[in-house]
């Protein structure tokens, strides 16, 4: 039986469906998630996946942090759930105080989409464990508040505590703070960052397959349990 894998999509998803097919290429079963349900049908990991959600009013995730899955999906995370967040997810994730820090608009003004080197520095969380401590990835990068920023004390906190999963290499496309991509919660479950792996998974679509690792990650996580 393949692990099946919820995609929740919110008003302004523009992601899910690849962030699905990214999903069945890994070798799982995604399921699709509506926002304003509360029920996780039953799924072994959750996606919340890139574009914008409730117009991103507000702020950037700050409505959808508040939907009914959501209330659904913060409770499982919290007892171990893999969630992982990407773009917009990363967003609603950190609103939904699953993730520390916060995404604001680019440090330039400017939308950035392009194709981005990411330093892999964990690589034994939930959703990274196929790849290498200290590899090199390139997948997109496309937002316009993906600057991620924290005080420097909860920064200093992350980095003693090892909790930037990826960090970008060959250019910062926002401005974010010590070049942080993306990050963890402590127990490694829960992972959020702002380039988009699920439209790296087909050489014939992508800049590479790197993407890939994140979704096949969580699916041998699964079978080694």
């Amino acid at each position: 039986m393949s692990m099946r894998i919820g995609v929740i999509t919110f008003p302004g998803s523009l992601d899910d469906v690849d962030a699905a097919r990214a999903v069945r290429l890994a070798g799982g079963e995604a399921v699709a998630l509506w926002h304003a349900d509360d029920d996780l049908a039953g799924v072994d990991a959750v996606v919340l996946p890139g574009g914008f959600s409730y117009g991103d009013y507000l702020r950037a995730g700050a409505i959808a942090a508040r939907a009914p899955m959501m209330r659904t999906v913060v409770d499982r995370a919290r007892q171990g759930l893999p969630v992982l967040g990407i773009c917009n997810g990363f967003q609603v994730l950190c609103e939904a105080g699953l993730l520390p820090g916060a995404l604001t608009r680019n440090s330039h003004l400017h939308f950035r989409n392009r194709d981005q080197g990411l330093l892999v520095e964990r690589a034994d969380t939930a959703w990274t464990s196929s790849y290498e401590q200290g590899q090199t990835i390139v997948v997109p990068v496309k937002n316009g508040e993906g600057r991620y920023v924290g005080a420097d004390a909860d920064l200093d906190r992350l980095e003693g505590e090892g909790r930037v999963v990826v960090r970008y290499t060959g250019g910062n496309p926002n401005g974010s703070s010590r070049d942080i991509a993306g990050v963890t919660s402590a127990d490694g479950r829960v992972v959020g960052l702002m380039p988009h792996p699920e439209h790296a998974v087909e050489d014939l679509t992508g800049p590479s397959t790197d993407g890939l690792g994140f979704f096949t990650s969580v699916l041998q996580g699964a079978l080694a349990a």
